[in-house]
């Protein structure tokens, strides 16, 4: 062993940068080991041609303002990042068209301009919208409370507290809006964003989907000036400037132990490193699977990992176009295109090959700089539900079956909008599930880790989240831990882990 460390953090993304400034922070010896050149994983971007593109951050939530702000704002004025950033505020919530319906609404952030919009759409709506923005309030404060006690909940105060929490905890988001008597139609429009969590509204954690949308709707959205790459860089500094060492292109071969304890890692190359407390901010899948010897691995931590079901894989077309957002008629940031408003018809049109559905997002309504002048950056995500792509894809057919995905995705687009872009198409870049499974490691090209239903919800994941500590000193951060996927969820992860890691290293002394 050539150089110790109080933690090592395996994997430079959005959760383990925020592990590691946390503690350096707390004046720990922190290295991080990076298999990329670069830190921050999907939390980057690339070039092509004059363009340069935003790898996967559109949209960043739970952010909010001076005057208003959420959770992340709070972790970033707490480790001193604020007047390093600048950000930029997106105006409308968002705007989803029906492809099978030929219909769209638009919708603004405010709760009262949210109800007074919708009540336009769906007459006789407002008494359940504000009964769920209510209900959607108590659950983030009762989620924020549980999130701080970990294994210490005491079960009278939140009776006390939350009482109409503990009524929808378990339950779907089908289901209580059903029970609020909410239209269905207006069930459609509100449940827009459902596929940001990968899952139905039909097995979805009404919690989990409405304490999201409580931030949305109230604290709106925010993107950096300079792309994802500001953050990542941003953290990867502060964490060098505080004590920290990054080591890039340093992938781990594996992770080693010492009568049956964590001991340390070795590299890919030989080098090896030591430590007692590891932050692997990877899929435990992976972890358990190729880093650490079978017979080290719990009983009990193989059977959940392999019980849990793969997340939402990605798919997304990145287009430099030449010619402004004007010359198009392009003037909203986001266009949501669903074949169906139907949550759970979207789902089953997800999890084939013939999907067309996406979310569009046009960078220069953020940010007008983001490209050359008289030029448009405009970015498709989807999302495939399952294996449907990796069981039908080949060496010999790959490159044409996802220019034929991308095709049918901006035709639909074109279609829906009535706003053409495929004559003006400058540079594309196509990424599948694929792209992303070689680039992140993440198992079959997955990028919301593990599909959030049933007890792998929100709560329960929380409530378990010691219960599945099964090597001591082993931790997970990032959209395999318990708070589940998204950058804003990935930051928080990050800054949990690391408490955590912190009261681990208390209860040795």
């Amino acid at each position: 062993m050539n150089d110790k460390f109080d933690v090592i953090v395996i994997g430079a993304g959005n959760a383990g940068l925020i592990s590691a400034l946390e503690l350096v922070k707390s004046g720990k010896k922190v290295l991080i080991l990076e298999k990329e050149n670069v830190p921050g994983g999907f939390a980057t971007s690339f070039i092509r041609g004059r363009f340069e593109f935003e790898s996967s951050l559109n949209t960043l939530c739970e952010y909010g303002s001076k005057e208003s702000p959420g959770e992340i704002y709070k972790l970033f004025e707490k480790l001193d990042l604020l007047d390093k950033l600048d950000f930029t505020t997106i105006t409308d919530a968002f705007h989803v068209y029906s492809i099978d319906e030929n219909v769209n609404y638009k919708m603004p952030f405010g709760i009262l301009e949210f109800m007074e919009k919708m009540e336009e759409y769906v007459p006789e709506s407002r008494n359940a919208m504000k009964k769920f923005f209510v209900l959607a309030e108590e659950a983030k404060e009762a989620l924020t409370y549980l999130a701080s006690q970990k294994t210490n909940v005491d079960a009278d105060y939140l009776k006390r507290n939350f009482p109409d929490f503990l009524k929808v905890s378990t339950h779907t988001v089908d289901k209580v809006l059903d029970a609020l008597k909410m239209p269905k139609r207006a069930q459609e429009i509100l449940t827009t964003y459902w596929i940001y969590f990968g899952s139905p509204t039909s097995k979805l954690s009404f919690v989990h989907f409405a304490t999201m949308m409580f931030s949305y709707i109230t604290k709106g959205i925010q993107i950096p000036y300079k792309k994802s790459t500001e953050i990542s860089f941003l953290l990867a500094n502060e964490i060098e400037k505080n004590g920290g060492k990054i080591k890039y292109l340093s992938p781990v071969k594996e992770i080693l132990f010492k009568d049956k304890k964590i001991a340390g890692v070795m590299l890919v190359d030989g080098r090896i490193f030591e430590s007692s407390h590891i932050i692997a901010n990877l899929s435990p899948t992976f972890v358990y699977g190729k880093m650490i010897p079978n017979f080290l691995v719990p009983k009990n931590a193989l059977k959940l990992t392999n019980s849990r079901i793969l997340g939402a894989r990605g798919f997304a077309i990145y287009l430099g176009l030449n010619q402004s957002v004007e010359d198009l008629g392009l003037y909203e940031y986001s266009y949501f295109i669903h074949e169906n408003l139907n949550s759970n018809k979207e789902y089953q049109n997800r999890s084939t090959l013939k999907n067309c559905s996406s979310v569009v997002y046009v960078n220069n309504n953020a940010i007008p700089s983001c490209s050359p002048k008289g030029t448009t950056v405009v970015t498709f995500f989807s999302l495939f539900m399952g294996d449907v792509f990796s069981k039908n894809v080949t060496e010999k057919n790959y490159f044409d079956m996802k220019s034929k995905i991308a095709t049918r995705m901006i035709e639909a687009f074109e279609r829906t909008t009535g706003i053409v872009i495929t004559p003006y198409i400058e540079e594309i870049e196509i990424a599948t599930p694929i792209t992303f499974a070689r680039y992140g490691g993440h198992p079959d090209g997955v990028i919301y880790g593990y599909k959030a239903t049933g007890m792998d919800n929100l709560i329960p994941r929380l409530l378990s989240l010691e219960e599945e500590n099964y090597i001591p000193n082993l931790r997970f951060c990032g959209g395999f831990d318990a708070l589940l996927s998204g950058y804003s969820s990935a930051y928080l992860s990050g800054e949990m882990v690391a408490k955590l890691t912190l009261k681990d290293e208390e209860g040795e002394e």
